[in-house]
């Protein structure tokens, strides 16, 4: 736990290398435009753990090589509740240099967007704040089971993505019951994409879930030029949205609520996501 004492800069000045194969290096040719990008992540509500004023708790890791200097990093939660597990187990910690820096520690939802952009402007900056995704322990284990009981590569998943697909035609749209507007949801909750799948199934048979990991899908994004990307829709877990809902008014992000959708029964064509 010592390594958790260091503090980071600023929110909202810091960069990351979150999603670092994603953006590290030049940016591709994008199908979307960036700031299009920014606002589909602006759906999803990340957890930071910061201090009152917003600056994010850190920890360092060791050289990885000889002559490399030491990495920071700051850990960002896909589940408000695991962030705040996280935290209730720092504040049982004895050191005495925890037991002050921790009482004024917090749980603070954040568009995910904003550490896109961030990461976006300070990819080339030798000093970043590096995140480090935290996903969701159950929809972890979740998106495991469902890649081995189809005997698909479980390696490099970090956050996964549950999207509703029947195999002969394409990913399941949707259309929101606000505006009748046709999208594509693709969830950042198991249970969430289970809930479709329950009300689609009868229509379409074939309709089942398919796991990508969200590094793909914004790789997509960036370099896809399909028209159907337009109406994709990232979903937040009702879960993290339950949680935002029971916090201060003044810690909840800007991030839009979940999409109140009615099955389509339309499929799209699919451009499979990178995994």
């Amino acid at each position: 736990m010592k390594s958790l004492v260091r503090w980071g800069t600023t929110l909202g000045l810091v960069g990351s290398t979150l999603l670092a194969t994603v953006f590290s290096g030049n940016a591709p040719v994008l199908a979307l435009p960036e700031q299009q990008i920014a606002e589909k992540l602006n759906e999803v509500p990340v957890f930071l753990i910061t201090n009152l004023q917003g600056v994010p708790l850190t920890r360092t890791l060791p050289p990885a090589q000889n002559g490399q200097k030491s990495t920071t990093v700051a850990d960002v939660f896909m589940n408000g509740q695991e962030a705040q597990a996280f935290l209730e187990q720092l504040r049982k910690q004895k050191d005495p240099k925890l037991v002050e820096m921790v009482k004024t520690l917090q749980v603070k939802p954040v568009p995910m967007g904003v550490v896109y952009q961030k990461l976006r402007e300070d990819r080339n900056k030798p000093d970043r704040v590096l995140f480090a995704l935290q996903p969701g322990q159950q929809d972890l284990q979740g998106a495991v089971t469902l890649l081995r009981q189809k005997g698909q590569e479980v390696k490099g998943l970090i956050v996964p993505v549950f999207i509703v697909q029947s195999a002969d035609k394409g990913y399941v749209s949707v259309k929101r019951k606000s505006n009748n507007q046709e999208i594509v949801p693709l969830f950042l909750s198991q249970k969430d994409a289970q809930g479709l799948l329950n009300q689609v199934k009868k229509d379409i048979p074939k309709a089942e879930i398919q796991v990508v990991d969200i590094e793909g899908v914004i790789q997509t994004l960036q370099q896809k030029n399909d028209e159907w990307l337009k109406q994709v829709t990232l979903v937040p877990s009702s879960e993290s949205l339950e949680y935002i809902s029971k916090q201060p008014r003044t810690n909840a992000p800007s991030t839009a609520a979940t999409p109140n959708l009615k099955p389509n029964n339309a499929v799209t064509p699919p451009t499979q996501p990178k995994k």
